[in-house]
Order: structure tokens, then C-alpha cells, then sequence
């Protein structure tokens, strides 16, 4: 019997092996505009207030605090956009607009529902103002020189519009990974084209492309390869000098025509070749040149499942996040679950979030590595820890979410 020459890794030592050979990639400066999604290389500072002069926060009247007169004269109006050129004195009103810059002597806005107009261009206060009142003063929102982005946000609509308020037109942001995706295999045809005997749907490729742009990469279709070392060889290396991130499946098992690990170990270094995991046993990870090669089983399951695990937390390392794991939930078993208890395994699940606050999982149906229907509707993964065959009904393990909890749907008459 052949024996693999990889030793088989748990999954958290392949973590961490991958997420010791990626890192951020080299920055990049762009338009603000066109940087939503992505993350800041670069502390980002406020050169000026905002608002950078007392402003006003309502429709109303601009006048002295301390004057105890009800009635004022109104002097003028003050419009948003332009410095006006009106004093405020004891006795006397500016008409002013939200937003509008606060006249010479005001020191409080009444707003205008708490007024009324008397004849003669006259208004009467109905409440008397204190210092402050309805201003917004010089840097309220933003102190000049104010830190208003670490590096390492995520930037989204509200720091584009932050961007935008504070005039940083261009940003140092991390760039999204190039990852090419390839598929091997004779038997795999495009999804147009019929079947002819033998052959299957090459869904894969398409799986894997959709989950490199979902984990916020920029995924390059590198095609369909068939069984042939030169065509394997001539794709892997046209992928390794265009993309920052090579992805494949099929061909890392033990098979003569499992041509990856062989060109992968020749041209580079395998860190690992087997992990202690179903589905995904085989997954593979090398680096070519200083480029990650991710090598995914052949199984379509397999494939999607080794990506969430492995892939996505060293894509999002190389955009540049600071934290690249899903989220993780204790969660109680709605059913018993039997695994076979050499590897850690993971099994699709719906999570729910019940009324009373509990978290609650059952599984998506038959957990066989070629059933893509168990992905479908998923929301995570239930890890089932090796070393223990049975999971009764009740028991508690981790779930890692990899899409919206579901809320419990309360009767409408209750």
C-alpha cells in the first residue's frame, strides 16, 4: 500500500501554518471613491475642523442668550454657504438656516417653532435661550488633527463619507488578493456542454471563484486543466506570475493522475499535504516564489468547505484585515449526530437563534463530500471534535458562522 509522504496536521497547526506565510500585501494609493470594501494602510489625520465654523443646528432665530427682551428686531436672514456680514446686538435677530455660520455676536439659536412673528419685522422668543443653544461649534465633529481612521478599518460607507467630509481625496488602502482558480481533471466539462459518458460538471471552478470574491479577493478564472503534467505545469506557472494567490482543485490525492503535489513539491515548498479533517483530508499548501498555492480536493464539498477553512482567513490576512476568522457560536444539537472519530469533521448546519436566547443547530441532510446540496442554505459549520463517535441530542459544540444566524419566527398572535 502507498503510503503519503506528508505526516497528517491538525487543522489549527495548518492555520496557523498558513497564516505564518501570508501577509498584507504592498499598498496602494487610489481614489477614495473607488476604495469602498477595502482596508486602510495608512492612519488618516483631519487637517481641518468639522464644521470649521459655529454653525447652526436648526431653522430659527440667531440671537444674544443674556438679553432679556422677548421681542426682537430681525436684522436680516443668514443662508447656508456663504460667511454673512450681520451683527447680532441686545434687542435684535438673525433669521438663520441650518447649517448656516453663526452671525457676529450670537451666541444661541431659538428654533423657529418656538417663535412667532409680530408686525413690523419683529419675532417673539417663547422660550428664553441659554449659551449654546442649537450651535454647533467650531470642530464638534471633527478636531483639526483629529485620528479618524486606523489603519487596518475596514472602510465602508460611513468612512467613505468620512473621506469625503474631511477632503481626503486619495487613501493608502491594502489591495484585494488576485487569486487564480483552476480545476483539474479529464472527466470535467464546462457547465454548457453535455455529459458524454464518465464526464461530470466542472462546478468547482465556479464554487471557487464566487467564494474568492465573497472573501472580498479578486478571482482570475485560470480555466479547466486536463490530466497531462505539461498542461498542469504551463497553467500552475502562468498563475504564479500573474496572481497574488494561486487556488486549485482536484489532483492532490494519491492517484498517478494527481499531478499538484508533485509539481508543487519540486517547484516550491509543501508546508503541509494531508490534515486531520473530513471533508478535506488532502488539502494541500505550498509556496512557489513567495506566492501561496491552496490545493483543494476534487469533491465539490470538499473543495467549498477546505476554502472557508483555510483559504478565506489567509485571504482576508493578505487585504490586509486584522481579524480573518468567522465568527464562532456554542450551539446545542437539535438531533444526535455519529461521526467517525479519526478526524476533526465539519458538517454543514442551520443555525437558529431561539426566543428564549439559546442557539440551536441541525444539519443539512446527508454530509457526503460530493453532495453540494449540503452547502446550500448553510449558515455554518458544526465542528465534531475527533476522538468522540456519538453527539446525542442536546449536546453542546462550536458552530463557526459562515452566514446570518436565523431568528425563531414568534405566532403573530403571541
Amino acid at each position: 500500500m502507498r503510503e503519503s509522504p506528508y505526516p497528517m496536521i491538525s487543522v489549527e497547526a495548518a492555520l496557523h501554518i498558513i497564516l505564518q506565510h501570508v501577509a498584507p500585501l504592498q499598498p496602494v494609493r487610489m481614489q477614495f471613491g473607488d476604495a469602498w470594501g477595502l482596508v486602510v494602510a495608512e492612519d488618516v489625520y483631519a487637517a481641518e475642523a468639522i464644521p470649521p465654523f459655529a454653525a447652526s443646528a436648526v431653522d430659527g432665530y440667531a440671537v444674544i442668550a443674556a438679553d432679556p427682551s422677548p421681542v426682537r428686531r430681525i436684522i436680516g436672514a443668514q443662508p447656508a454657504g456663504a460667511m454673512g456680514t450681520l451683527t447680532v446686538t441686545p434687542g435684535s435677530a438673525v433669521h438663520v438656516m441650518t447649517g448656516a455660520p453663526l452671525p457676529a455676536g450670537a451666541d444661541a439659536v431659538v428654533m423657529i417653532e418656538h417663535t412667532s412673528l409680530e408686525d413690523d419685522g419683529y419675532i417673539r422668543l417663547h422660550t428664553q435661550p441659554a449659551v449654546g443653544d442649537n450651535v454647533r461649534p467650531i470642530g464638534q465633529d471633527v478636531a483639526a488633527g483629529q485620528l479618524v481612521l486606523s489603519r487596518g478599518t475596514v472602510l465602508g460607507a460611513a468612512e467613505v463619507g468620512l473621506l469625503a467630509a474631511i477632503g481626503k481625496t486619495h487613501i493608502a488602502v491594502y489591495p484585494r488578493p488576485r487569486v487564480a482558480v483552476l480545476s483539474t481533471g479529464d472527466e470535467l466539462v464546462d457547465p454548457h456542454q453535455p455529459l458524454k459518458p464518465g464526464q461530470i460538471r466542472d462546478a468547482n471552478r465556479y464554487s471557487l471563484l464566487s467564494a474568492v470574491r465573497e472573501a472580498g479577493g479578486q478571482p482570475l478564472d485560470w480555466g479547466r486543466i486536463p490530466d497531462r503534467a505539461e498542461a498542469v505545469h504551463e497553467a500552475l506557472e502562468s498563475a504564479l506570475r500573474e496572481a497574488d494567490a494561486v487556488l486549485t482543485s482536484g489532483g492532490v490525492s494519491m492517484g498517478e493522475l494527481d499531478l499538484i503535489k508533485p509539481y508543487l513539491a519540486e517547484r516550491g515548498t509543501v508546508h503541509f499535504g494531508r490534515v486531520r479533517a473530513r471533508p478535506g483530508k488532502p488539502v494541500t499548501f505550498a509556496t512557489v516564489d513567495g506566492v501561496p498555492v491552496f490545493a483543494m480536493p476534487g469533491f465539490p464539498v470538499s473543495a467549498l468547505v477546505s476554502f472557508e477553512v483555510y483559504v478565506r482567513p489567509a485571504l482576508l490576512r493578505m487585504a490586509g484585515h486584522t481579524y480573518v476568522h468567522r465568527p464562532r457560536q456554542r450551539v446545542i444539537l437539535e438531533h444526535a449526530i455519529r461521526h467517525e472519530p479519526d478526524r476533526t469533521e465539519f458538517q454543514r448546519a442551520i443555525v437558529t437563534r431561539r426566543a428564549d436566547g439559546r442557539y440551536t443547530a441541525h444539519t443539512t441532510g446527508y454530509q457526503g463530500s460530493g453532495r453540494l446540496l449540503s452547502m446550500v442554505g448553510a449558515n455554518a459549520l458544526l465542528v465534531l471534535p475527533a476522538e468522540q463517535e456519538m453527539f446525542p441530542a442536546g449536546s453542546e459544540l462550536e458552530a463557526w458562522l459562515i452566514a446570518p444566524v436565523r431568528e425563531e419566527e414568534t405566532p403573530a398572535n403571541s
